[in-house]
C-alpha cells in the first residue's frame, strides 16, 4: 500500500493544506509502489542492529520502545513479513500490553552513518515460544546470549524512506575501529615506501 495513504489521514491533510504542502503531497499519495521489500530496504533491515517500535494503550497513549541485538536480529522472512525473537528484558510489557489492544505497530529503522531511516507500518502477530517452533528455528541467533520470550511477527501494510535532513551521523565502535584499521594499514604503507625511497638515496 501506498505509505502515504496511511499516514495522511484528513486532519493531517488539513495541516498541510493551512502549511502549503498539499498539492505537493497530493502527488506522493499517487504514486504506485512495488509490492513488498525491495533489494534496498531489505539490505537496510538486515544491516540493522536496532529499531524503533511504536504501538498505542488503550488509554490513547502511544508508547516508543527501542529493541536492539545483534545486526540482523530483526530478520526478512518474506517481501511482507519481518520477525524476531522477543528478549527478556525490564519485564514491563507496555508494548506487549498495548499490542493485546491494537496490532498496529509502526517501526523506524535507523543507519546513523549513512543518514537512512525506514519507516514501516505492520500488523504485529505475538507467539509463545511453543506455538511456532517453526520460526524458532529461522528466527535463532548464534552467538549472541540472550533468554527467549516470545516471537513476534510484522505483516508490512506499507513503508517510505525519510529524508536525511537533521539526521546527524553517528557511528558504532566496530565503525570506528574498521576505519581505524584502514588509517594505520594506509600509514604503513606510506611508511614503507618512505624508507624505500630512504634506501635508494643511501
Amino acid at each position: 500500500m501506498n505509505y502515504h495513504t496511511l499516514a495522511f489521514t484528513d486532519d493531517v491533510k488539513s495541516k498541510q493544506t493551512v502549511n502549503g504542502s498539499r498539492t505537493i503531497y497530493q502527488g506522493a499519495e499517487k504514486r504506485m509502489y512495488k509490492e513488498g521489500l525491495g533489494q534496498m530496504e531489505k539490505m537496510h533491515i538486515d544491516d540493522s542492529d536496532s529499531f524503533y517500535m511504536a504501538t498505542k494503550g488503550d488509554n490513547g497513549y502511544p508508547y516508543i520502545q527501542h529493541r536492539g541485538g545483534p545486526k540482523g536480529f530483526l530478520k526478512v522472512l518474506d517481501d511482507r513479513t519481518l520477525g524476531f525473537i522477543d528478549f527478556s528484558g525490564n519485564r514491563q510489557y507496555i508494548s506487549l500490553g498495548n499490542l493485546s489492544h491494537s496490532k498496529k505497530t509502526a517501526l523506524i529503522l535507523m543507519d546513523y552513518a549513512k543518514r537512512r531511516r525506514l519507516k514501516i507500518y505492520a500488523t504485529t502477530e505475538v507467539f509463545e515460544l511453543n506455538q511456532r517452533p517453526d520460526l524458532i528455528q529461522k528466527l535463532t541467533l548464534k552467538n549472541y546470549d540472550y533468554q527467549s520470550e516470545r516471537v513476534l511477527l510484522f505483516h508490512i501494510d506499507a513503508f517510505d524512506w525519510n529524508c536525511p535532513q537533521h539526521i546527524t551521523p553517528r557511528f558504532t565502535e566496530k565503525q570506528v575501529a574498521e576505519q581505524l584499521a584502514l588509517k594505520d594499514s594506509y600509514i604503513k604503507t606510506l611508511e614503507g615506501q618512505l624508507e624505500a625511497l630512504r634506501g635508494k638515496k643511501q
